[in-house]
């Protein structure tokens, strides 16, 4: 089944200040918005909308194995969601922006419903020109990967059919990675990779200077 987008703007034959508006009006507007990133296309909305993010939720067949991170336009802002936590500054500074997002303590100014009741919340910065430009005058938005249900992501190639229900699609064309994301969980003592993706546990070991735990491996 084909999922409802409402509308669509192509980026790359707009004025990216008509493609701001768009955007802008739809997620003000207490909409859903599909974007690029530089993995794959991710799907959005305000994080204190709560009727967007059951929106986003009921496109995925499993969403309480995949709750929504927070998708920012700089590593500054990502930064003040760390305030204090000197690893989770140290890991953000070093991965970010980039293919990675990085799950932290859920700070007590996000709701629970984002995350779907999860302890846990991921922070997101996107390594892509049009992304950045999109959060900084939206965002942050709370997001995950653009998919229906099962099916694969968004990856800005031609079959339209894949994109999930939206407000709004803002296409690009394909993602520079056409891969997904790591995530990274330092929520415990060990850190460890939730989901495998661009960025692999060796590169990581490298850059946090700590062993990762890989998808899976026991709990120490």
């Amino acid at each position: 089944m084909t999922g409802v987008v409402k509308a669509i703007i192509d980026a790359r034959s707009e004025t990216l200040e008509r493609v701001l508006d768009e955007a802008a009006a739809v997620v003000e507007g207490g909409g859903v918005v599909v974007y690029p990133t530089d993995t794959v296309y991710s799907i959005g909305c305000d994080p204190y909308e709560k009727s967007a993010i059951a929106k986003i939720y009921a496109s995925k067949a499993r969403p309480h194995e995949g709750p929504l991170s927070l998708y920012l336009a700089t590593v500054s802002e990502a930064l003040e969601y760390v305030s204090g936590n000197s690893f989770a500054t140290m890991a953000i500074r070093r991965t970010m922006p980039g293919p990675i997002a990085v799950v932290i303590p859920r700070p007590a100014f996000i709701r629970d419903f984002v995350t779907w009741g999860n302890d846990g919340l991921g922070l997101r910065v996107p390594n892509h020109r049009l992304a950045k430009a999109i959060l900084e005058r939206c965002g942050p938005l709370a997001g995950t990967s653009a998919s229906r249900g099962d099916d694969p992501p968004y990856w800005g190639d031609e079959d339209l059919s894949l994109l999930p229900d939206c407000d709004l699609a803002v296409l690009d064309g394909p993602t520079p990675q056409r891969a997904r994301s790591t995530i990274l969980d330092i929520t415990r003592q060990r850190p460890r990779i939730v989901r495998n993706g661009v960025i692999s546990a060796e590169v990581l070991e490298d850059k946090l200077g700590t062993t990762i735990a890989r998808p899976f491996e026991p709990n120490p």
